[in-house]
């Protein structure tokens, strides 16, 4: 990516939270999204952050790619990873999907500006790969896109949420080997970052910006019959709580964006759901109900068509 001062006078940042395979509702979102930019969308958005399973997403976007092609991956493959039953075989399953979807390609690959967001568990503290030397707040000097991290490294470390996944290690380029967790441990929803890039680092004004912040809906729990093992696993009290930290950690940041950015015009598509038919959680496989979250993300966005115009034109 170029250093360069960007010239155009509304900077447009795109924003995705996590949540597994609920990421589906954000594609319904993202699929209105692009036909009313009538573009690729790294070619309308100036930044593009992700966490989780909205990492997987930002990253194909920002190297191109469709949303149709990413919700036929989606489709294909993510549901596979999570019908994993034990962590290793989740892990391994993401691996291979990320391996063979980003290869060996690098932070310079990407064709617009990105956040990947993930956790250092030891430090205590978030790991953001980064595109731009500008976007960094410390060690400008000696800044590196993405750590040196090849991307899909730094997006299954952002997709890898104890207790569903393995830990992850990353190695950048001078070797070292850093342990990264899920992003959804500091920034489930990443837009406060990614606002904090756009306005303080690389030098947009706030009356400039225009965010658009897509979660991924909230639903009630699912029934699930008494042998389902997706049943047990979600009783677990680690598994709970995993859930709901995800889920206050989405409010708060965008409680906090509205407190700190309050001037930064901002879309946030993200809906609750109380109807039985979309009891849901991050570990759907059903394709029939995935395809409903997709329409869902679909309708939310289109009742913020009108806004959404503004931003995109």
């Amino acid at each position: 990516m170029s250093d360069d001062i960007p010239t155009a006078k509304l900077f447009r940042v795109l924003s995705l939270d996590g949540g597994g395979a609920k990421g589906f509702y954000t594609l319904g979102a993202l699929k209105e999204i692009e036909a009313l930019a009538e573009c690729r969308l790294y070619e309308k958005f100036d930044l593009i952050y992700g966490t989780s399973t909205g990492a997987i997403i930002a990253a194909l976007l920002g190297l191109g790619k469709s949303v149709d092609e990413v919700e036929a991956l989606y489709r294909k493959r993510v549901v596979t990873v999570m019908a994993r039953w034990l962590p290793s075989q989740k892990t391994a399953a993401l691996e291979t999907l990320a391996s063979e979807v980003f290869g060996a390609l690098k932070f310079d690959a990407f064709k617009t500006d990105m956040g990947i967001v993930g956790t250092r568990w030891k430090e205590e503290r978030p790991i953001i790969f980064k595109t731009n030397r500008r976007q960094a707040f410390f060690g400008n000097a000696t800044f590196e896109p993405g750590f040196g991290c090849t991307i899909a490294d730094a997006v299954v470390g952002s997709c890898s949420a104890y207790p569903f996944f393995k830990k992850k290690f990353v190695s950048t380029s001078r070797g070292e080997k850093i342990e990264v967790r899920d992003g959804g441990f500091v920034a489930n929803n990443p837009t406060l970052y990614a606002i904090a890039d756009a306005t303080e680092s690389l030098g947009a004004a706030r009356k400039d910006v225009r965010v658009v912040s897509i979660g991924v809906g909230e639903y009630p729990t699912p029934k699930l019959p008494a042998w389902s093992l997706r049943k047990w696993a979600s009783k677990l009290p680690t598994m709970v709580f995993l859930q709901k930290t995800m889920e206050i950690s989405s409010q708060s940041m965008d409680q906090l964006r509205k407190v700190l950015f309050r001037e930064v015009e901002t879309v946030r598509i993200h809906a609750r759901y109380t109807q039985p038919d979309m009891a849901t959680d991050m570990l759907e496989v059903d394709l029939e109900k995935l395809g409903l979250l997709w329409l869902r993300g679909r309708d939310c966005a289109r009742d913020a068509e009108a806004e959404l115009r503004k931003f995109l034109a």
